[in-house]
C-alpha cells in the first residue's frame, strides 16, 4: 500500500511548528529562508509552496490560533445556542487559551516590537477575522430586531471588538496572576461592558469595568 501523502495543512503545521521552536530556540528570527530551511532540513521550494516570506509566515501562526479558536468552538454542540454575548465570550476564553498553550512564542513576539500592537505588521491578517467574527454576530442580532432603530451598526461593533482584543492582549502579556485568572475576568467584564453599551445600558458595567482597571493598574 502507498504511503499516504502529506496534506498542504500538514506540511503548513510542520513548518510553523518548525518556527516557532527555532525562534525559542535561538532567541531570535531565522535570518533568511535559506539558512531557516537549511535548520529544519527542508527546501526552500518546499517552504515558498505555502509562504510567499519568512513574514507572511509570522502572520499565519497568527491566522492558525483563530482557526484553531473556531474548530474548538464549532466541536461544541452548544455553541450555536448560545446568545451572541456568550460565543464571543467563548472565542475570547478559547483564543486566550491557544495563546496561553504558546506564551512563550507569542511573548517573544510581542516584546520583540515593544508592545506596538497596532503597528505590528503580524497581526494584519487576525485583524479582519476577528472584525468579521464580530460583525457577524451583530448582524445575527439585528436580523431578529424588526425596527432598523433598535438595530447596531456591524462595523462600529467590529472596530470596537478588535481594540478589545488589542487590550486583552497587552493586559494577558503582562498577567502574572495564577492560570492567567486576572486575564478571565478582564475578558468577561469587557465583554459585559461592550454588549451592555450596545444594549444602552452601560453604566454599571462601565463602572466596573473601570474599578477592576483601577484596582489592577494600582496593584
Amino acid at each position: 500500500m502507498a504511503a499516504k501523502k502529506s496534506t498542504k495543512t500538514d506540511l503548513e503545521k510542520k513548518i510553523v511548528s518548525a518556527y516557532m521552536t527555532y525562534v525559542l530556540e535561538h532567541e531570535k528570527r531565522p535570518v533568511s529562508v535559506y539558512k531557516f530551511c537549511k535548520t529544519i532540513d527542508t527546501t526552500e521550494e518546499e517552504f515558498y509552496k505555502h509562504f510567499g516570506s519568512l513574514e507572511s509566515l509570522q502572520k499565519s501562526i497568527w491566522t492558525m490560533f483563530y482557526k484553531n479558536s473556531i474548530e474548538a468552538l464549532e466541536k461544541n454542540k452548544d455553541y450555536q445556542q448560545y446568545s451572541n454575548k456568550d460565543k464571543m465570550l467563548s472565542f475570547f476564553f478559547t483564543f486566550f487559551e491557544i495563546l496561553t498553550l504558546n506564551r512563550s512564542y507569542v511573548l517573544f513576539s510581542l516584546q520583540e516590537h515593544n508592545y506596538m500592537f497596532r503597528q505590528m505588521e503580524q497581526l494584519k491578517q487576525l485583524g479582519p477575522l476577528i472584525k468579521d467574527f464580530a460583525k457577524d454576530l451583530i448582524e445575527d442580532g439585528n436580523a431578529e430586531k424588526p425596527f432598523k432603530i433598535s438595530q447596531h451598526s456591524p462595523s462600529l461593533f467590529s472596530e470596537g471588538a478588535w481594540l478589545q482584543f488589542l487590550f486583552l492582549l497587552k493586559f494577558w502579556s503582562e498577567d502574572s496572576s495564577p492560570g492567567f485568572e486576572k486575564t478571565d475576568v478582564a475578558i468577561e467584564k469587557s465583554v459585559q461592558t461592550v454588549f451592555d453599551v450596545f444594549d444602552n445600558t452601560p453604566l454599571d458595567s462601565i463602572l466596573d469595568f473601570g474599578k477592576f482597571l483601577y484596582k489592577e493598574n494600582m496593584a
